[in-house]
């Protein structure tokens, strides 16, 4: 069976339903111009003590986006 699910896919998904950690959050971004909310992992950066790296694990459906199986049937 062919999929799209990485293991960096696994290991957040894991991560943020274990409630194990704190340092999830809800981020109003873009999408090319679209408006979305994005789950992101916040953690500060190796290099730079006052600044954070956001590093987004899932973004959220748009009006544009039709979601499919592998064989192209519509969700």
């Amino acid at each position: 069976m062919s999929t799209n699910i990485r293991p960096e896919h696994i290991s957040a998904f894991e991560a943020f339903t274990s409630g194990q950690f704190d340092n999830f959050a809800l981020f109003s971004c873009f999408l090319g111009e679209e408006p979305v909310v994005a789950i992101v992992a916040i953690a500060p950066r190796q290099n730079e003590n006052d600044d954070y790296q956001i590093t987004p694990l899932f973004v959220s459906v748009t009006d544009a986006m039709v979601l499919t199986d592998h064989e192209g049937t519509a969700a």
